[in-house]
């Protein structure tokens, strides 16, 4: 598989280019990470995107930085400003993307947040944000476009959940359980929308160079930090190509690298292996405070 570079003239490569000529993509968490990576591939190969995110300046940087590696340039890039925790307003931005720029033929959910700590601290309003905006936010989405894909029998339904939503992590118990949640409703939708002719996938992206992961290590407990450091680091345009990728062959489930892929496959089995080497790594850490 060809590396995508940072470099954003390699988005234009040929290698990179997919059938998404003049489709539309509404992208939730699209300013940054791997929300705003996948937007910029899109773009490259041809599509008209709509992001949403919660932060006006983040989308506007966002949107220069989506229109610069556009294919055409009748292309178009729809921002709105929405926190999707709130099912109301994402009900209303899904209707103003669809007249602005059409009915979606995909909708990916990267609207996320991760607090992680030691569960007697966390406050328990962060158990509830992160729910609501990691899994409500998703739900809500994705219940808005329906509506639309349904009567066009296609599109694709891309939710990003986590590694961490294969297997629980110490220090992450805010975060897991959204995540959890997200490959329960990805399975259950699966068959139920596969006769309307409508693909869902769910993403398990290792850890990511992004500004959440960022935001995460300044909380992370240093058993969680001596857990998750032994992954490799992956860049969020490599987890966008893989997105791509897995939508154009119909994947259900996108697990990028050998670790998440044997996790994926095999996490019932491979969950007491791992769980006893977590327990070794917090011993040692504890002991050496």
């Amino acid at each position: 598989m060809v590396k995508l570079s940072k470099n954003v003239d390699n988005l234009t490569h040929p290698s990179f280019m997919m059938n998404f000529n003049q489709k539309h993509a509404i992208i939730t968490g699209g300013s940054s990470g791997i929300g705003k990576a996948t937007a910029k591939l899109l773009a490259a190969s041809g599509a008209n995107i709509t992001i949403i995110a919660r932060s006006l300046e983040k989308l506007e940087t966002a949107k220069a930085e989506i229109e610069a590696v556009k294919l055409q340039s009748e292309q178009r890039v729809f921002t709105q400003v929405v926190d999707v925790s709130d099912r109301i307003k994402v009900e209303i931005a899904m209707e103003n993307a669809v007249q602005e720029m059409g009915v979606p033929d995909i909708l990916m959910t990267s609207a996320g947040i991760s607090i992680p700590g030691y569960f007697k601290d966390v406050p328990i309003e962060i158990f509830e944000q992160t729910m609501a905006i990691n899994y409500f936010g998703s739900l809500y989405a994705v219940r808005a476009v329906l509506p639309y894909m349904e009567p066009q029998k296609k599109g694709n339904i891309v939710l990003i959940s986590s590694g961490a939503g294969l297997i629980g992590i110490y220090g992450y118990t805010p975060y897991c359980p959204s995540k959890f949640a997200l490959r329960g409703l990805a399975e259950s939708l699966r068959g139920e929308l596969k006769p309307l002719g409508i693909q869902v996938t769910i993403v398990y992206p290792p850890d990511t160079d992004t500004p959440q992961l960022e935001a995460e290590n300044r909380t992370k407990p240093p058993e969680t930090k001596r857990i998750t450091e032994t992954a490799k680091m992956w860049q969020p345009e490599d987890i966008a190509q893989e997105i791509l990728n897995g939508i154009k062959n119909n994947s259900f489930a996108i697990a990028p690298g050998i670790e998440m892929t044997l996790l994926s496959r095999l996490h019932s089995l491979l969950a007491p292996g791992l769980n006893l080497y977590f327990d070794r790594i917090v011993t040692q850490t504890r002991t050496k405070r």
